[in-house]
């Protein structure tokens, strides 16, 4: 009943799935000279688009309707397995692993295939007879979970039919923002105790310094750089909001145990934010604001609604650092 469901808009349905892969295997994988993904998108009628950049990890992109999507999928799984075998015989194990796959799915679309109490994915699981696994976290600086299905290529092929309808009965909530691949590294500095990666001219505050600075000064191991991400905002919201302090307003510390680091003096920085949006930076019962407070180390004050205004006001004060990193998280939510 399922493969009827997909079959029948088969062909006025077109789905992106997205499969996120292992740069240093990519030898291996569809992208071997070029030549075997160029075959997969001949034969399949799908596209088939690979992520480049000096990146551990790659996202395979592949497009099309949804039979056309089967036939990449089946190319894939026996391409993988075919790999399995030939490295196994140059090895003594003995008991053959499955093969894996790692697909890329928009958060708000997990839901569905988890399904009431885990029924939804327990379904796919029996009747495919792979094993599929969800992300319980979000993918870094993305709105994206990993689902990870390991199996047989024809159990592979059938559970991704599963997948494709469920993905077409519920499609994604409100913007999803895509996981991109981050380089193999990017020097990190620290201005005034806050950890920055750099972009372009300007330095971004990155999202988990609060967790890693420890890891950070003990091994003196590169952060994962936040990559290319930045939030789109409906209508007109001002694009003033995701400028970051330029480098030549740092100031750069060598040192890199955070608790040497000296604070800038406090200052104060006001945002206007559509009313429309405000109730997503809030969250539940202050839950959202009060992250970003703890977070930033910043103080956010919101100003009360003024009758006639569609804006509201809000005043973050604290270290420069402080207040970049709040402005960032706002502008992330």
């Amino acid at each position: 009943e399922m493969e009827s469901k997909v079959s029948e808009g088969g062909l006025n349905v077109t789905l992106t799935i997205r499969l996120l892969m292992h740069g240093k295997v990519r030898g291996s994988h569809p992208g071997a000279k070029g030549e075997t993904v160029k075959k997969m998108r001949e034969e399949s009628g799908a596209r088939i688009n690979i992520s480049e950049g000096n990146c551990p990890e790659r996202i395979v992109t592949i497009t099309g309707p949804t039979d056309a999507i089967f036939k990449a999928f089946a190319m894939i799984a026996y391409k993988f397995e075919e790999d399995i075998t030939n490295s196994m015989s140059n090895s003594t194990a003995t008991s053959k692993p499955p093969v894996t796959l790692r697909l890329v799915v928009p958060a708000s679309q997990c839901g569905s295939l988890i399904g009431k109490g885990g029924s939804k994915i327990k379904e796919i699981r029996e009747s495919t007879g792979a094993q599929v696994q969800v992300a319980g976290d979000m993918l870094p600086n993305s709105t994206e979970r990993a689902v990870t299905i390991s199996g047989t290529p024809d159990a592979i092929i059938q559970c991704v039919k599963q997948i494709c309808v469920v993905m077409l009965e519920s499609p994604p909530k409100g913007a999803t923002i895509p996981y991109r691949p981050k380089p193999a590294s990017t020097p990190v500095i620290f201005a005034g105790g806050q950890a920055y990666t750099i972009q372009g001219q300007y330095a971004i505050p990155h999202p988990d310094q609060l967790t890693k600075l420890h890891q950070l000064a003990m091994q003196q191991t590169p952060f994962t750089p936040l990559g290319q991400t930045t939030p789109a905002f409906p209508g007109t919201y001002p694009h003033a909001l995701s400028r970051y302090p330029s480098l030549t307003s740092l100031t750069l510390f060598p040192c890199i145990c955070p608790g040497l680091d000296a604070s800038p003096p406090a200052s104060t920085h006001e945002l206007t934010i559509p009313n429309d949006l405000i109730g997503c930076i809030i969250g539940r019962q202050g839950t959202k604001i009060n992250e970003i407070r703890q977070m930033s180390g910043a103080q956010i004050k919101i100003a009360n609604a003024t009758e006639g205004s569609s804006e509201r006001q809000i005043t973050i004060t604290g270290t420069p650092a402080n207040i970049s990193l709040a402005q960032y998280l706002i502008n992330a939510r």
